[in-house]
C-alpha cells in the first residue's frame, strides 16, 4: 500500500533527523509513526508524509532513513500557520507535486483544521481513497468560541489585537473561515474516522453519505507510563493543559476559584500553555489580548493574584510531571471532541473533571471514572472540585477506572490493527 499521511506538524522524528526544532503537539501521531515503520514490511506499506514548514525553511522532498533498514518519503511545503483563515491557492501547486511525485493509493489526511487538508484533497481528486481523520471540528467551534464571555468584554481589542487584527470578534470570525474551508473538505470525501458521539453527528450533518470509521487515538508513550498517587502529589493544586483563548474556558474556572477557596484556602490553579497575562516587562503588557485582559481583571476581582500560576509551554515531560503533581486536572472548555489531555490524565489516573461537551462523555463516565458537568455553570464546576478534594474513597475508585477506561481507548494495539482495516476496506 503506497500511502500519504498529510500531517498538521513535522514530526519530531523527522525534525531530529533534519536538526531543525519541532512540536510536541500531535504526539499520538510519533507513536502510530514508530508502529507504522516497525511492522512496515509486515503490512507492505509505503509511506510518505507531507507536513506544513515555513517559508525561510523552503518546500523540500527528500527519502529519510526512520528506522533500520526503513525509509519514509518526507516531503514539506510552505504554508503560513499564522493565517490559517485565509487559502492559499499556492498549496495545490505543492500537492500536485508531491502527488505526482509519490503516486500514492490511498491519502490520510489528519485533521481539518488548515487549509492544506482542503488543498491536498482537492489536487488528489479520489474521494474513495481518501480518509480525513477528525481531530477537532473547527466549524462547530466557531459558533460556541466566545464561550459566554460579556458582550462589552467581546467588543474590546487591546493595542495588540489592532495591530494584528486579532480581536476575539475576529478571531471567531477566522474560525469560522476556517470551518468554511473544513466543511469544503469533508463534503469531498467517502471516508472520515473519529471516535465519539459528537464528531459522528457533526460530520454525518456535514456529508451524510460519507463511510464513518471508528478509530481511537493512541497517545503519546510516556502517559502510559507511571501512576498518579495522591501521596505524591499537591494537595488542592488544580491543572489546565490550556487557557489561551475563550473557548478554553479558563475564565470559568476563575470564577470557581471563590466558592473552592472558602473551603481549601491553599488551593492554587496552575495552566499550561501560551502565557497571555504575563506583564512583567513593558513589552508584555503591549502584548496583552483583550481576553488577557479579562482574565487579569477576573484575577484582581477575585484576590486570585497567589493562587494562578501560568507555566507556559511544557514538553512532554514536563506535562506528565504537572499532571502527576496535581490533585485534580480539570477541562472546561466550551466545547471539545476528544481532548488528548483529558485522556493523558485518566491514562496516568489523575482525577479529572470536565465540562460534558462535544464528546468528552465517551472518554469520561460521569461518576465512573471522573465528573462531569454542565458546561458554564461554575458553581457546578467547583463543587465537583470540592467533591474530589473531600471524599478520598470516591478518588481512589475514580483513579482506577480511569486507568482502565483510558487504557481501553488509547490501546495502542487495538488502534492501530483498526487502522490497518481502514486501509486495506478502502483499498
Amino acid at each position: 500500500m503506497r500511502i500519504l499521511w498529510v500531517c498538521n506538524i513535522m514530526l519530531p522524528a523527522i525534525a531530529k533527523r533534519l536538526n531543525m526544532p519541532y512540536s510536541n503537539r500531535e504526539g499520538w501521531l510519533s507513536g502510530l509513526l514508530d508502529r507504522v515503520i516497525s511492522e512496515q514490511d509486515r503490512n507492505r506499506i509505503e509511506l510518505a508524509i507531507a507536513f506544513p514548514v515555513e517559508e525561510s525553511v523552503g518546500a523540500f522532498d527528500q527519502v529519510m532513513q526512520l528506522g533500520e533498514n526503513i525509509s519514509c518519503h518526507c516531503y514539506g511545503f510552505v504554508e503560513n500557520l499564522a493565517e490559517p483563515e485565509n487559502y492559499d491557492v499556492e498549496l495545490e501547486d505543492y500537492f500536485r507535486l508531491i502527488i505526482d511525485d509519490f503516486q500514492p493509493e490511498l491519502m490520510h489526511v489528519f485533521g481539518t483544521e488548515f487549509p492544506h487538508a482542503l488543498a491536498s484533497i482537492k489536487v488528489f481528486g479520489n474521494p474513495d481513497h481518501t480518509l480525513v481523520g477528525v481531530q477537532g471540528l473547527i466549524s462547530a467551534c466557531a459558533k460556541v468560541y466566545m464561550a459566554d464571555l460579556p458582550v462589552k468584554v467581546q467588543r474590546q481589542a487591546t493595542f495588540r489585537d489592532i495591530l494584528r487584527r486579532d480581536s476575539i470578534r475576529q478571531q471567531q470570525r477566522k474560525f469560522e473561515k476556517r470551518g468554511v474551508y473544513e466543511v469544503e473538505a469533508l463534503k469531498r470525501v467517502k471516508h472520515i474516522a473519529g471516535r465519539t458521539d459528537f464528531d459522528r453527528a457533526e460530520t454525518a450533518k456535514i456529508n451524510p453519505d460519507a463511510t464513518y470509521h471508528y478509530l481511537n487515538e493512541t497517545l503519546r508513550g510516556i502517559f502510559y507510563r507511571d501512576r498518579w498517587k495522591k501521596s505524591g502529589c499537591q494537595l488542592y493544586r488544580i491543572f489546565m493543559s490550556q487557557g489561551d483563548y475563550p473557548l478554553k474556558g479558563l475564565h470559568y474556572m476563575l470564577q470557581a476559584m471563590p466558592k473552592i477557596l472558602e473551603q481549601f484556602p491553599d488551593a492554587e490553579l496552575y495552566v499550561a500553555g501560551s502565557n497571555i497575562i504575563s506583564r512583567e516587562t513593558w513589552k508584555d503588557t503591549l502584548k496583552l489580548p483583550a481576553y488577557g485582559k479579562y482574565l487579569l481583571k477576573l484575577i484582581r476581582e477575585e484576590h486570585l493574584e497567589d493562587k494562578v500560576t501560568m507555566l507556559g509551554r511544557l514538553n512532554s515531560e514536563e506535562m506528565k510531571e504537572q499532571y502527576l503533581l496535581s490533585h485534580v486536572f480539570v477541562c472546561p472548555s466550551a466545547l471539545e471532541n476528544s481532548p488528548n489531555s483529558v485522556g493523558e490524565a485518566m491514562l496516568l489516573g489523575v482525577p479529572c473533571v470536565a465540562a460534558n461537551v462535544g464528546g468528552i462523555h465517551n472518554l469520561l463516565t460521569d461518576g465512573g471514572d471522573g465528573f462531569l458537568y454542565p458546561p458554564g455553570d461554575v458553581e457546578a464546576l467547583a463543587d465537583q472540585i470540592i467533591e474530589l478534594f473531600t471524599k478520598e474513597a470516591i478518588v481512589d475508585r475514580i483513579t482506577d477506572n480511569a486507568r482502565k477506561h483510558a487504557r481501553v481507548n488509547h490501546d495502542a494495539d487495538q488502534n492501530y490493527y483498526r487502522l490497518m482495516r481502514i486501509y486495506r476496506e478502502m483499498l
